[in-house]
């Protein structure tokens, strides 16, 4: 068998060399970087027990003898005994942690006194084969030896935040610069990486081109006008970043009353902009940060956020109205990013369903104060694992259709004559009581979208085709409407427990339509010249404007979906919300 040493010798290309030489596992003896295409970081605690229970690292006795591993973290935990010591060591990269047997006959205390949880340490000892469950392998280290334990930096046990204890999301939030070093913070930061590389990766097999939009704008694309806005700080400000310089009021040139000649303000959507690139590139996309200056304190909504935002041409190519073909680009997306990371299996537990240990961990965690039992988290992720198993495409209905079934739940009359009924969908034996009423023209409030996904499908929905009135005026306006019932061709994709996911749409090309939806919304005048902000976004119809679409998801209520996390706050490293930003 191979030592940790022979595991991660650098092959001539930088690479981790696992080849085995005539079967007899010899490999080429480590050798240092010689040009900078050589050089690699060594492993992280990961790497090591990933390629260690690939069977490639399990060392000899004999092997373990003669080498040995320097490995470098914090104390996660740590348990002393007589003439032995555990302790679980962790950098960061991965959930388990690393089980550092601390040998301690005939070696003085000193050193072990100061390891305590959160103390940074670097330890030299042999990875050996773990005899215990749940571990491949473990670092035997002599403390006897010179240098085996070094201390990097020490961590007061008595004052530290982040104790060995149940610890409440509120109190977490009040020490937002230490809880990325608890299991549940750190396991939804690896899950962020882990989404944001499958989705990167998922975009790049279909063609889209990943591209950088401005997050200071001159526009609100939702035109709800919860935008933040953009000013100079003013120099003798105590917040400013330069009040701390002195200079002359004299020699100080006046400051302008818009810094970029006109409002400036942070992004809300990349939608727009997106757009302008899609016209060239056909196939875009972006993962960036969203600010929306709105009061909620809901557990779905933050004031700082990040966006997926696509957009594509040429969506008049297919079979079937193109707004299904944008809800097949979603699904297929979702199923096969967030698909490979559950595993389908009959066991009730989180550890052994959930095949990605982040998530599992995430699904594992509770507090005294969680709004959800372990029963009902039981079957949230019941629910979860058979969207994804079914093979059968989600659920697509009108908006009319979804109205129709609420009002039938809740007793109410029909507001038209020939519903289209949904294939399946039964009224339920008890009136459901809505505290909104639903009605044709109003929104879907959350109690709407909750009964929908969770109770009628207990599946992710597709909601389709909205009233004009209700979504902003780039969208496509369907045929056939007339007056207050005029639709566009949209969705919002609803999903059980969290609402709305992703929202999209097929864009409008038709220039004069767009006009006039923009008149509507109050972005231009009737009058002609009056259109001059918006007329580099008229230019991309009328300069080989092509039929085209898009959606926006929310990453962290995808992070809340997937890892099954109550809110949003806990889904992102540093939350922002309405009255609150520590950092």
């Amino acid at each position: 068998m191979l030592t940790a040493r022979q595991i991660f010798t650098r092959t001539s290309r930088g690479g981790l060399n696992r080849n085995i030489a005539n079967g007899s596992g010899s490999v080429k003896p480590r050798t240092y970087a010689t040009s900078p295409k050589e050089f690699k970081l060594s492993p992280t605690i990961k790497q090591l027990l990933d390629v260690g229970a690939s069977g490639q690292a399990g060392p000899s006795s004999k092997a373990a003898e003669e080498t040995t591993t320097t490995v470098c973290g914090w104390i996660k935990s740590i348990r002393k005994q007589k003439n032995v010591a555990f302790a679980v060591l962790t950098d960061g990269s991965e959930d388990r942690g690393l089980q550092a047997v601390l040998l301690r006959e005939g070696a003085e205390d000193g050193i072990l006194r100061r390891l305590t949880n959160g103390t940074a340490v670097q330890l030299r000892g042999k990875l050996v084969e773990s005899p215990g469950k749940g571990q491949s392998h473990e670092l035997v280290v002599d403390e006897k030896e010179a240098g085996a334990i070094v201390v990097l930096g020490e961590c007061d046990p008595e004052s530290y935040p982040i104790q060995k204890k149940t610890l409440t999301p509120e109190y977490l939030r009040d020490h937002t610069h230490l809880r990325a070093r608890t299991t549940q913070i750190a396991s939804m930061l690896r899950l962020r990486h882990t989404l944001n590389r499958r989705l990167s990766a998922w975009m790049d097999g279909e063609g889209f081109t990943s591209v950088q939009t401005p997050v200071v704008t001159g526009n609100d694309a939702e035109g709800a006008g919860e935008v933040f806005s953009v000013s100079v700080a003013g120099q003798s400000s105590p917040s400013s970043p330069s009040s701390s310089t002195t200079q002359s009021s004299e020699a100080a040139p006046p400051e302008p009353e818009e810094f970029f000649g006109r409002p400036a303000f942070l992004t809300v959507s990349h939608q727009l902009h997106l757009e302008a690139f899609a016209t060239a590139l056909s196939r875009v996309w972006t993962l960036s940060p969203c600010f929306r200056a709105e009061p909620s304190l809901t557990r779905r909504h933050l004031a700082e956020f990040w966006m997926l935002e696509a957009e594509w041409a040429f969506t008049h190519v297919g079979e079937g109205r193109p707004v299904d073909g944008v809800c097949n680009v979603v699904e297929a997306m979702l199923r096969g990013v967030v698909g490979p990371l559950l595993q389908v299996s009959s066991s009730s537990t989180p550890q052994e369903a959930l095949a990605d240990p982040d998530v599992a961990a995430l699904w594992s965690y509770t507090t005294p104060s969680a709004l959800t039992s372990p029963e009902q988290k039981k079957k949230e992720m019941e629910v979860l694992r058979r969207a994804f198993a079914s093979e059968k495409w989600w659920p697509r209905l009108s908006y009319t259709q979804a109205v129709a079934i609420l009002r039938r739940a809740a007793r109410l009359p029909a507001e038209e004559e020939g519903e289209i009924p949904v294939e399946g969908v039964e009224t339920p034996k008890k009136r459901v009581k809505f505290e909104f009423e639903p009605r044709w023209g109003a929104q879907l409030q959350a109690e709407h979208e909750k009964y929908l996904a969770e109770v009628v499908f207990g599946s992710p929905v597709f909601v389709c085709d909205y009233p004009r009135t209700l979504k902003p005026f780039y969208m496509k306006v369907n045929e056939g409407g007339v007056g207050e019932r005029e639709t566009v061709a949209c969705f919002d994709l609803l999903v059980p427990y969290i609402g709305e996911l992703v929202g999209g749409s097929v864009r409008e090309e038709r220039v004069e339509v767009l006009r006039e939806s923009m008149v509507r919304a109050g972005l231009v005048g009737a009058e002609e010249g009056s259109d001059e902000a918006w007329q580099w976004y008229l230019d991309l119809r009328q300069y080989g404007g092509a039929p085209h679409a898009g959606f926006g998801m929310g990453f962290e209520r995808l992070v809340a979906w997937v890892g099954g996390v109550e809110n949003v706050r806990e889904c992102v490293g540093m939350p922002r919300w309405a009255g609150r930003m520590l950092l």
